[in-house]
Formats: structure tokens, sequence, C-alpha cells
């Protein structure tokens, strides 16, 4: 089992919290809640040691640019491939954004 922890610039504060998808054999869940203005933190708890750097490259593909809303992240991680964990996050963001527009999660 390890942690992992990053942070990265961001937006606005999210618009609400969710959860996206599931802790089971091969893949995730994704907890998602608002921080405040301009920062994102991303906590990771992984079933799979020594992947650290396929982790930092990832979440910064998805992070890096800043101008996706501010929010801490909690990802529990079963072994889902990279694909999953961006679909994961994507959908997370997705979920708030339809929330605060009044649509169902």
């Amino acid at each position: 089992m390890e942690k992992l922890e990053f942070e990265f610039g961001a937006g606005q504060p999210a618009p609400g919290r969710t959860v996206s998808g599931v802790v089971s054999s091969g893949d995730l869940e994704v907890l998602l809640e608002p921080a405040g203005a301009g920062r994102t933190t991303v906590a990771v708890q992984t079933s799979v040691d020594g992947y650290g750097a396929t982790w930092t490259a990832l979440l910064e593909r998805v992070f890096g640019a800043g101008q996706l809303p501010a929010a801490r992240i909690e990802i529990n991680d079963n072994g889902a491939t990279p694909g999953v964990v961006r679909m994961r996050i994507e959908q997370a963001y997705e979920q708030v954004t339809m929330q605060a527009k009044g649509g169902q999660p």
C-alpha cells in the first residue's frame, strides 16, 4: 500500500462534492470536494507500490495547465490503468458541474 500526495494550480473552487467510481478489482474511486481558489490537492492511496513516477506523469497531464476548478481529491486505487484514472477524474468534475446546474450526478 502506497500513499502519494500532489498539489497543482487551479481555478475557482469546484461547485460541489461527488464520488466517482468504486474500489474493486482493477478499479478506483475518486472523491472530490471544493478547495480554496487556486489550488488542487490530490491524495492517492494505491495498492500498487513503486508507481510514483507514473502517478506524477499522469496527474501532471490532467492538472498541469491549472485550469480545472480547485478541489481536494482523494483517489483510492486498486490497480486501475492510467486511462481509467483519468476517466474517473474527468467524470468527477463532470458530475459536480451537472449537480451545480441542477442535473443528476
